[in-house]
């Protein structure tokens, strides 16, 4: 036998694995050694990243605003407020480049993560090769979790038989608990994931709220890992599902509100400037743009609407506004829990947006956020059956029975001092308020505002640079890419530090931006028009931060270096193909997905159907569905339901009648009940797409037709939103009338399965209209 090594004869040594310590024959007499483990810094603090979304740079006490956000201003008392922190002008590609420190095209990221055209810089998942802020946390020792709104997953991977990759746990989450898709119900979530399962649960109980839920989860985690080990740092992304449409409030939040917005927009951008101007975020003489008057997002005097639409808009408001001061509600209580363990000082909080504040309500808003989203985009006032109706629900604006959506004239003014919103390159898509709190680091406190350029891609290097973490090499066998964010931390102590940040490229569904060392460059897209016609707007950042004065003509050369510079950035971070506005990129699928829109039976107990399979199903096109049941007098409830308050259909049975009804956007579409007089074996309801919108509709009982009607309208786009039921309606009901009476309303009798049959697509289905958009495509080039 040859000399041993370590105790350890040669020919065994494989078998040890590289073993270094002294291994005797008896325990006694051998020395144990411990492989290492990933180890944090010394005095490592925990780090909490709170993303609102769709928060305007105005919309927090500490930047301006009139909502009660103490908690935050608190942490911005014991920290910094930075002014000019930029992200993109979209969520699931502000959250891509957070994670990431890379650019939202260069993270497969340029649009939301519904998408999947074949491109590498739109595939709706982060790469697989970067590591994620998560992941580096993990490897350096932190315990990681994450609350909330994910977004960066495939539609098609977000069901049971999804891959799940792009999963927040897979991507280095310890943790997590909340929704994937871009928003939810608050008052009922559609889906809820606790790490890689959907939560099981047919109905919430009354005054349950999304975000109090959410900051439940994360004071546990604060206090099961401190619990169990006082010593080791976390890091928690809490990404909140508020301000997001649907508005949804607590009444309590919204009655705080009551009356603050009868002033209107117009009042209110003129008070927050001028708080804005007096807490030293802007400076003295900062100009106020005129009202956004841009093509289809154009803004009304508020003093030229009615008083009726006054307060109705107003409403809106107030609902957004308890939104706001629920966030900072739960941030106060994480920062209480924190205090309660003296752990507080001890961690970084940063507060922030992922884009500036949305206009998708379009010009009127709307008791229901889809019919907002979906009106006539030129359309500036509600036509008068639709303001009666939102007027009829004034007081249940905001609640569960609602999905709805403020008017974009306060999108403006939550974007205060900044032009235009979410999807535009001007500032009040991407400029957005940042605080950053670490008291036992950070030395400068209270009124102090850092003005250097800033960009999302810059936290995940900042906090690597600040904490003295090791950014992983590799992943899954891949070297990392070299990261587009540079660290900040020199801001941390010189609120003069410039930054090395000096130049950034936007682009968001065709409007492009470059920035460069105080200038900036700009297009507005009007989408289906010619990219070569677009103009180059110029501005001087330094002296007109609102982006006023337009200085194109004076600086010809300005503009072509500018442009020239967006151009090379586009090819490096892989841009193209830039978006022409017909929707092309919202058809376009890979083969794979093929199977999503094939029948499916579904037995009594499967859980509700995700969001996109249920809606390849039914989308543009006709479909059967198969009830086999044994129908006995007496018996009654939910045979099927897909959707929810904001759009749906359901077929039911009550006092005897089989009912079919069909909401669309909150208007209900019934057919005539059914007597059901005996015994039956199959009820079936097939809904035929003749084209031009519209659905025919027939009830059959045992084969035979028994109620028709023509001409309902299709569900499209994002809804139905809720996925499909069988023999129940879970969670959020697509007739809120009957679940008043029956809530989730099980079925009580024998239902054997529930059948689906995708039929053929309309004859005016999008899909057909493919080849036409890419030649129009090639046109606008």
């Amino acid at each position: 036998m040859s000399q041993p090594t370590n105790g350890i004869p040669s020919e065994y040594q494989s078998a040890y694995g590289g073993f270094d310590g002294h291994v005797g024959r008896t325990f006694r007499s051998s020395t144990p050694s411990w492989p290492a483990r990933p180890t944090p810094p010394e005095g490592a603090p925990n780090v909490v990243i709170v993303l609102v979304d769709d928060l305007g740079f105005a919309d927090l006490g500490c930047y301006g605003s009139e909502i009660r956000t103490p908690n935050i201003d608190r942490l911005a008392g014991r920290g910094l407020r930075y002014a000019n922190f930029h992200v993109t002008p979209l969520c699931s590609p502000t959250r891509a480049a957070l994670l990431t420190g890379l650019n939202s095209h260069a993270a497969g990221m340029g649009f939301v993560a519904n998408v999947d055209p074949g491109f590498p810089g739109y595939v709706s998942e982060m790469p697989r090769d970067q590591p994620t802020l998560a992941e580096v946390f993990r490897e350096n020792g932190y315990s990681t979790f994450m609350l909330g709104k994910w977004h960066l997953s495939k539609d098609s991977d977000l069901s049971e038989a999804g891959d799940r990759g792009s999963w927040p746990l897979q991507r280095g989450f310890d943790e997590y608990f909340g929704f994937m898709d871009p928003m939810t119900n608050l008052h009922q979530p559609h889906r809820l994931y606790d790490g890689n399962s959907v939560v099981d649960v047919d109905d919430y109980p009354d005054g349950y709220y999304l975000t109090d839920n959410l900051t439940d989860r994360a004071e546990r985690m604060i206090k099961g890992v401190k619990g169990a080990n006082p010593r080791k740092p976390f890091f928690m992304y809490f990404a909140h599902g508020a301000v997001h449409a649907p508005l949804h409030a607590k009444p309590e939040d919204i009655a705080r509100y009551r009356g603050r917005y009868d002033i209107g927009w117009d009042r209110l951008r003129e008070e927050r400037l001028a708080r804005q101007v007096e807490l030293g975020l802007v400076p003295e003489g900062t100009q106020l743009p005129p009202r956004n008057s841009e093509q289809n997002e154009d803004v009304q005097p508020w003093d030229d609407l009615s008083p009726e639409v006054q307060r109705l808009f107003a409403r809106y408001m107030e609902v957004y506004a308890g939104m706001v001061d629920n966030v900072d509600q739960s941030v106060g209580r994480l920062m209480a829990t924190l205090e309660a363990l003296g752990e507080l000082d001890n961690t970084i909080f940063i507060v922030t947006s992922d884009n500036g504040a949305s206009r998708e309500g379009n010009a009127q808003g709307g008791s229901n956020y889809r019919r907002g989203a979906t009106a006539e985009p030129g359309k500036t006032v509600q036509d008068p059956a639709t303001l009666a109706k939102d007027l009829e629900m004034f007081d249940e604006i905001g609640s569960a029975s609602t999905w709805p959506h403020y008017p974009r004239g306060w999108a403006m003014a939550c974007n205060t001092p900044f032009r235009l919103y979410k999807t535009t390159t001007f500032r009040g898509g991407h400029q957005v308020a940042m605080v950053m709190s670490w008291p036992d680091r950070i030395d400068q406190h209270g009124s102090i505002v850092r003005r250097a350029y800033v960009h999302v891609t810059d936290v995940l290097p900042t906090l690597v640079d600040l904490i003295g973490l090791q950014r992983p090499e590799q992943r899954h066998g891949q070297p990392a890419r070299e990261l587009d964010g540079v660290p900040f931390t020199a801001t941390l102590d010189d609120p003069d530090a410039s930054s090395d940040h000096n130049e950034q490229y936007y682009e968001c569904v065709g409007n492009r931006a470059f920035y460069r060392d105080g200038w900036e460059a700009i297009t507005y897209r009007i989408p289906a028009t010619p990219f070569s016609e677009e103009r180059w707007q110029l501005f001087d950042i330094e002296a007109d931060p609102t982006q006023i004065t337009d200085l194109a003509e004076a600086h010809p050369e300005r503009v072509a270096e500018l442009a020239a510079a967006w151009e090379d950035a586009a090819w490096r971070n892989r841009v193209f193909p830039l978006y022409e506005g017909d929707g092309m990129h919202m058809l376009i699928r890979p083969e794979w997905e093929d199977v999503l829109s094939e029948p499916v039976t579904f037995l009594p107990g499967t859980p509700t159907m995700d969001r996109y399979r249920s809606s390849r199903m039914i989308a543009g096109r006709s479909f059967t569905v198969v009830v086999d049941w044994d129908h006995q007098p007496g018996d009654e409830g939910v045979l099927f339901a897909h959707g929810g308050v904001e759009s749906g259909y359901v077929l039911y049975v009550e006092d005897g009648q089989l009912h079919f009804l069909l909401n669309h956007t909150s208007d209900i579409h019934a057919l005539p009940p059914v007597p059901l007089e005996g015994a039956s074996r199959q009820v079936s309801v097939e809904l035929h797409a003749p084209g031009g919108g519209v659905w025919d509709v027939t009830l059959s009982c045992d084969g035979s037709p028994v109620a028709k009607a023509e001409g309902l309208p299709q569900l499209t786009g994002y809804i139905p939103f809720e996925g499909i039921d069988v023999g129940i309606d879970r969670r959020s009901p697509v007739s809120w009338e009957l679940y008043q009476r029956r809530g989730p309303f099980p079925f009580t009798g024998t239902l054997r399965s529930v059948t689906y049959v995708p039929g053929d697509l309309a004859p005016d289905a999008a899909q057909f209209l493919l080849e036409e958009y890419r030649a129009l495509g090639t046109a606008l080039e």
